[in-house]
């Protein structure tokens, strides 16, 4: 695995994962980041044992680039993304990736729920394109030029 700290130049693409199941969704999140100026590669999963597959390099995704960020669906088809959430967390070559839930849900308790396993941020689905390129701006700023995250276990 890399080191995913603070990069201070971007000569290669960052890898983020977007574990999204609706295609409009994965749509309009890949344009966003297609509007920021760091360019990034996004690495799409509909469910949550895919999204684990990917990040542990396994099955079809043993090739995987070991990605500085996930994006996280909440709602998926094969269960909830919490629970990768916490696969991810207990998982020592992980448990340090950052990871931001991006949901159509407003629930409080899930907002709850979603930080007690560690999430990194829990932001709700926009309703608009515009409002997704402002997220994915945000993060650009923040989680690609300003955060600095321990290296990888070994």
């Amino acid at each position: 695995m890399s080191d995913r700290s603070h990069r201070e130049s971007h000569d290669e693409p960052i890898d983020v994962l977007l574990v999204e199941d609706n295609p409009g969704d994965a749509r309009l999140t890949r344009e966003a980041f297609d509007s920021t100026e760091t360019e990034t590669t996004l690495h799409l999963v509909t469910n949550g044992d895919d999204g684990v597959d990917f990040l542990r390099q396994r099955g079809e995704y043993g090739s995987a680039p070991a990605p500085a960020l996930v994006l996280l669906d909440l709602n998926l088809p094969d269960g909830d993304g919490c629970e990768m959430l916490e696969t991810i967390r207990n998982d020592h070559h992980l448990q340090y990736l950052p990871v931001l839930v991006n949901t159509s849900s407003e629930d409080e308790g899930d907002v709850r729920r979603c930080y007690e396993a560690s999430a990194n941020a829990y932001l709700t689905k926009p309703a608009d394109a515009q409002e997704y390129v402002t997220i994915a701006r945000t993060v650009e700023r923040f989680w690609f030029e300003k955060a600095r995250l321990p290296p990888t276990p070994a």
